[in-house]
């Protein structure tokens, strides 16, 4: 998705079971200028998501959350709408590989801990539609 928009018109879903990451993340995303609405709870991120789809233009995720993990959130994300971007933000892939993040719409993967300057970069370039993925079919940096 091209970034049409003021970077104060981008709305991000945010969505970390971490108290203190999720509050750091959505601090800084705001203080560059994206409006973030953030939840520790995947099945409040979905509601929240379902609600109103075309509110959000992209979503980040923590891959290890109560009741639904982030590549399954992602999926029922992209059932309700299939064009938004996932940005999986995770210290832990688990078994997700390449090619399953890829067929559940996760654009992008930002290793835990990072720099939030690594996170911004690719929050950018998916907006832009410059993610690797987005030109390639191949930019997660998981396994296999």
């Amino acid at each position: 998705m091209p970034m049409e928009r003021a970077e104060r018109d981008i709305r991000i879903l945010l969505i970390d079971d971490e108290a203190a990451v999720l509050d750091v993340t959505k601090s800084i995303l705001e203080w560059i200028g994206y409006r973030v609405t953030a939840t520790s709870s995947s099945v409040k991120a979905l509601s929240l998501f379902g609600e109103d789809p075309n509110r959000y233009d992209l979503a980040i995720t923590d891959m290890h959350l109560p009741v639904l993990m982030g590549d399954k959130l992602a999926r029922q994300i992209r059932k309700i709408r299939l064009d938004v971007p996932v940005i999986l933000f995770s210290g832990d892939t688990g078994q997700l590989t390449r090619q399953r993040a890829l067929e559940t719409g996760i654009r992008e993967f930002v290793r835990k801990p990072s720099k939030m300057e690594d996170l911004t970069r690719v929050v950018h370039k998916v907006l832009e539609g410059d993610s690797p993925q987005a030109r390639r079919g191949s930019g997660c940096q998981l396994p296999g």
